[in-house]
């Protein structure tokens, strides 16, 4: 185990160096530029469309609008903003919170595009379900001579989901779960197992069922008890956002039982924990929109961009201000445990218990939507005939993530993660022209003229 932490930890330092950044950060302004800030001025016209995206919509797809964000939200808001928040805390200090912002801002740009193009050069499968993301959008946007690329992206996106989307998930909520309540790691694992067999067996629509309803009540309910927290700590709310900023730009001192960082650990760790939360540049998150009942691209992307404003602006920022309000940053612990400790300082004998129950049930519904990336990518790769047996396949890995060692885990995701997001990047970039046009028509026409998409054939 010690050698294999060595080569991933090697393969990690140079897969999240100084040209990953560039790319995550570089790409997502680009495209934040080119796109005129659209993404960040037209934030309520979103908001808008989800509001009305609640019923089926009035183009082809399996999925509404809505469960469509909300497949991709369940993905998305899970460990990384409890455990993976703290995390980026612990080893970047207060900065890392304001390059988790940075990384959100420019992000929004980054998932609106791949939600324009994966409704824009999705397919239909052999049993007439809408695939997409990624792989389609290389394969049939740039043509026949990046087909490689898009291959990368789902042979890399089979394997990340197994770390970013099961197994950390999974450790997540055994060891919080036995740390507040006793339970058995080994208990914990058989009972998600069975919960998630439930409802991945049915497919996208029995998933964006479940995510339409599980993740806005799970969301609004741990935003609620966090505004409780800062309120409680409302006279250090100034000077946590203070050290924000401050440690964002210069070196933050050892204290108490804070390391101390430099401002390249900030930034560094800072990206990384918010792209593992928010996945923008990723290009998990269309694979979901893809199966949306969407009028067109557009429509699609200016609801795919609420995901990275809901999922780091509001609930990381949520958990960060937390943690750094409440003081808790400089005890020393890291992860949920941190997490944990800055709620339980401020709700004695409650706050520990949420965060418990939140990151239980934010982790599950993770488990839920990476289940359908990892199976697109899969069925990409080998064709539908193979996806039940990748279903079984997933169900039995829970298992093994709920008991392993959590610290290779994070370690082995985060690589995977950044494999994953290179393929995308690089598209998204090439395709860029594409959106551009594609958002100035519709934009042009008052948003009014979009056709229901045809997939590839458009």
């Amino acid at each position: 185990m010690e050698v294999l932490n060595s080569i991933v930890g090697y393969i990690n330092g140079i897969v999240w160096g100084p040209l990953m950044l560039v790319l995550i950060l570089g790409v997502g302004l680009f495209l934040q530029i080119g796109l005129k800030l659209m993404p960040i001025l037209r934030i309520g016209t979103g908001f808008a469309l989800l509001f009305k995206g609640r019923e089926a919509g009035d183009g082809e797809g399996q999925i509404t609008p809505f469960n469509a964000l909300m497949t991709a939200l369940s993905a998305t808001i899970g460990t990384g903003n409890i455990a993976g928040v703290a995390t980026a805390v612990f080893l970047g200090g207060p900065g890392a919170l304001f390059w988790m912002w940075m990384t959100a801002l420019v992000g929004m740009a980054t998932k609106y595009s791949e939600a324009v193009l994966a409704v824009k050069y999705r397919e239909q499968d052999g049993q007439g379900n809408y695939v997409g993301g990624p792989m389609y959008y290389i394969k049939n946007g740039l043509g026949q001579k990046w087909a490689w690329l898009g291959f990368a992206f789902a042979l890399f996106g089979a394997i990340a989901a197994f770390g970013i989307g099961n197994g950390v998930q999974a450790n997540g909520v055994a060891q919080v779960l036995e740390t507040n309540f006793g339970f058995n790691p080994s208990i914990t694992g058989i009972v998600l197992m069975a919960l998630t067999g439930a409802v991945i067996l049915g497919g996208i629509t029995r998933i964006g069922a479940v995510a339409g309803k599980l993740v806005p009540f799970m969301a609004v309910s741990y935003i609620t008890i966090g505004l409780l927290v800062m309120i409680i700590n409302a006279d250090q709310l100034g000077n946590a956002l203070g050290l924000v900023f401050t440690y964002a730009f210069t070196p933050s001192a050892a204290e108490g039982g804070f390391a101390g960082a430099a401002v390249w650990a900030a930034i560094r760790f800072g990206v990384a924990r918010g792209v593992f939360s928010n996945e923008a540049g990723l290009g998990s998150a269309p694979i979901a929109h893809a199966a949306a009942e969407t009028k067109g691209p557009v429509n699609q992307g200016l609801i795919a961009m609420l995901g990275t404003f809901i999922d780091t602006i509001i609930v990381c920022s949520i958990t960060g201000l937390a943690i750094i309000a409440s003081g808790a940053w400089t005890s020393g612990e890291s992860g949920a445990a941190l997490t944990s400790l800055a709620f339980e300082t401020s709700l004695p004998g409650f706050g520990g218990y949420v965060i418990a129950i939140a990151l239980s049930i934010f982790a599950f519904t993770t488990i839920l939507g990476w289940s359908y990336y990892g199976e697109k990518c899969v069925g990409y790769l080998l064709g539908a005939k193979v996806l039940i047996g990748y279903r079984v396949l997933w169900i039995v890995a829970i298992y093994f993530g709920a008991t392993a060692d959590l610290g290779f885990i994070w370690l082995l995701a985060d690589t995977l993660n950044a494999m994953m997001a290179i393929p995308n990047l690089i598209a998204l970039a090439l395709l860029s022209p594409v959106v551009f046009k594609v958002t100035k028509e519709f934009f042009a026409s008052n948003g009014q003229t979009e056709e229901p998409s045809k997939g590839a054939a458009e």
